[in-house]
C-alpha cells in the first residue's frame, strides 16, 4: 500500500508492516505544516507505480541502523525487481538523501546520485520549479509583488552586467 514518496506499507508473515525508506526524504503530498511541496505528488505516484508493477520486493535492514523509527516504522532499503528504490528516486530528482545517522551500506551510491541530480538540476534542485514556489500561492494565484521583485532583480542584473556594457560603449563610440 502507497503511502507517500518515501513510506509504504507491506505485508510481512500476515501483518502489516510500515516501511520509511532508509536515508532519504522526498517533498510532502499533505504534511499538517509543510503543505504540500513541489515533487511531492510526483514523489508519491512514482513510488506507487513501482511498487505495484514490481514482480519483486525485498526489504532490506541496514546493520548501522536502528530498525524502527520514533514512529514504528520499520527503516530499510527498498529494492524493486533488483534496483535500490532509494536510488531511483534520488536520480529522478524526487528525493534528497537526508536522515543519515551512521554509514549506512548505500550511503555513498545514493550521494552519488544526488550529486548528478544537482548538477543537472533534476527534479527538486531544478531551480526554475523552486522559484515558482514564490512566485505562486498554494491557490495557484500569482504573488505580483515577490514577481515584482524577481523582475526588478533581472532587469538590474541585466543592465548592469558585462554584455550590456559593451554594447553601450560600442553604441557610443
Amino acid at each position: 500500500r502507497c503511502i507517500d514518496g518515501d513510506t509504504a506499507a507491506f505485508y510481512y508473515n500476515n501483518e502489516e508492516i510500515t516501511v520509511r525508506m532508509l536515508a532519504i526524504d522526498t517533498p510532502e503530498t499533505n504534511h499538517p505544516t509543510k503543505g504540500k511541496e513541489a515533487y511531492g505528488e510526483e514523489a508519491s505516484n512514482y513510488t506507487c507505480y513501482k511498487l505495484m508493477r514490481a514482480k519483486k520486493i525485498k526489504l532490506e535492514y541496514d546493520e548501522n541502523s536502528d530498525k524502527l523509527d520514533k514512529y514504528d516504522r520499520h527503516l530499510a532499503w527498498v529494492f524493486i525487481d533488483n534496483k535500490l528504490l532509494q536510488q531511483e528516486l534520488i536520480k529522478k530528482g524526487y528525493a534528497k538523501v537526508d536522515y543519515v545517522y551512521g554509514e549506512y551500506k548505500y550511503l555513498d551510491i545514493l550521494k552519488e546520485e544526488e550529486k548528478n541530480a544537482k548538477i543537472n538540476r533534476t527534479g527538486i534542485w531544478n531551480n526554475n520549479q523552486n522559484l515558482m514556489n514564490y512566485i505562486l500561492f498554494e491557490d495557484g494565484s500569482v504573488n505580483y509583488f515577490t514577481l515584482s521583485i524577481i523582475m526588478i532583480i533581472i532587469i538590474i542584473g541585466y543592465f548592469t552586467s558585462k554584455k550590456f556594457r559593451k554594447k553601450l560603449l560600442k553604441k557610443i563610440k
